[in-house]
């Protein structure tokens, strides 16, 4: 049994690794990588934006060199021509905008003339600046220097936390939390992406074996039971050969992109989570992905042609739409009631729970529970699923999922 268990699990992954739609599935999400990583140089060669050419007309009492300071997007200059003299230049596009800066009511007012509508960034950015050259003022007007000005601003508070309900896990830094959310958000990303993909892959799979009556000459001398694990097993080795390939190029790419600077920002929140958080990671998404597998074979099982599998699909692939967008929703705040319900469901705890856990401070025993619940569930399915599949591996029928479930129990009852 094991011997024609591990030759259908080898032939599954043979052909499924060698397919092009995963070869092409794996280099999209390889090309999606890397043009993320190197947006910056990719958007140079298609857009050639230079340097807002920003002049400055200062008609106040205050320093505004020091406030006003050039970048890579906006160079600032401040000419010592009339206002009128440099408006006539806007046409000439010597100048991109022309800012006047004046005192009004014991208030900073700014005037932004352009000759072309700046972008919306544009206009952020420059507002932006005057903003805080608003605030030096007000500060300036208690007769301090622009330097005292800026110290007060810029002064940070050194915070610290103490828990002191030792219940409850030791309360988590401001900076911890929101690894603990970029992380999660980037696990949930994950998730979602592998359901959606292997899902579909595991549910035609087996939908068109039986559409094309090969499961039935297979069934000769496989049974059912070892015929529905080696689709699993198979299709999970599948999914993490693919997880393999796409994070070892993208660790590859951080560490070799600008001398590794890209590296460090992801070492600096990693060095934020602890292990408990990596190994709880690791346990919800494989236990997620086998989950939704179990389901997706149970599913094509139920069809009697490939054209059938994405009916069947609809519900699992809501499900995990739902947890998705759950987890989105826990980004902006990670302590509603919908995330602590969603964190238990079995079908949506893998993508929710890890956002609880790096950007909450939750009692040790709740990501237990939620962990045991999940694993409860895949044992659970596993075995329904696989007395079900007997049942329903041969059975072909018409009609919508329900009918199809009754149809299986009555012919096999």
């Amino acid at each position: 049994m094991l011997n024609k268990l591990w030759i259908l699990i080898k032939q599954l992954y043979k052909q499924k690794v060698r397919a092009k739609s995963f070869i092409l599935m794996t280099l999209l999400y390889v090309a999606i990588i890397a043009v993320i990583m190197f947006w910056s140089e990719i958007k140079g060669i298609f857009v050639n934006e230079e340097a807002l050419e920003i002049a400055l007309v200062n008609e106040t009492s205050i320093e505004l060199d020091p406030i006003f300071v050039s970048n890579e997007d906006i160079a600032f200059s401040f000419p010592t021509e009339p206002a009128d003299t440099l408006y006539n230049q806007l046409e000439d596009e010597k100048f991109d905008a022309v800012v006047v800066v004046t005192e009004e009511n014991e208030k900073l007012k700014a005037d932004i003339a352009t000759y072309v509508p700046l972008k919306l960034n544009d206009q952020s950015t420059i507002s932006s600046f005057v903003q805080y050259a608003g605030k030096i003022y007000g500060i300036q007007q208690l007769n301090l220097t622009a330097s005292e000005a800026d110290k007060i601003l810029n002064s940070e508070a050194i915070i610290t936390n103490t828990n002191l309900n030792e219940s409850v896990a030791d309360g988590k830094s401001e900076d911890q939390k929101q690894s603990g959310i970029w992380a999660s958000y980037f696990v949930g990303i994950v998730i979602y992406f592998f359901i959606m993909a292997f899902l579909s892959m595991i549910t035609t799979d087996v939908a068109s074996e039986k559409g094309s009556r090969a499961l039935e000459m297979l069934l000769v001398s496989v049974k059912p039971g070892t015929h529905f694990q080696s689709k699993i097993i198979g299709t999970t080795l599948l999914a993490l050969t693919q997880f393999v390939i796409i994070f070892g190029f993208l660790y590859v790419l951080l560490r070799v992109t600008d001398d590794g600077a890209k590296w460090e920002m992801v070492e600096a929140i990693l060095n934020e989570l602890s292990y408990s958080y990596v190994f709880y990671v690791i346990a919800f998404l494989f236990l997620t992905i086998v989950l939704f597998l179990i389901i997706g074979a149970l599913f094509g099982s139920l069809v009697s042609k490939v054209e059938e599998a994405s009916q069947v699909m609809t519900p699992g692939i809501m499900i995990a739409l739902v947890g998705f967008y759950v987890m989105i929703s826990g980004v902006a705040n990670p302590d509603t009631l919908l995330i602590k319900v969603f964190s238990y469901i079995p079908l949506t705890s893998g993508m929710v729970m890890p956002l609880r856990i790096g950007a909450t401070d939750i009692a040790a025993i709740e990501p237990m529970i939620s962990l045991a619940v999940l694993i409860i569930t895949v044992l659970g399915a596993y075995i329904i699923s696989l007395s079900f599949y007997k049942r329903s591996v041969l059975t072909y029928s018409s009609g919508g999922v329900i009918q199809k479930i009754k149809t299986v129990f009555k012919v096999t009852t």
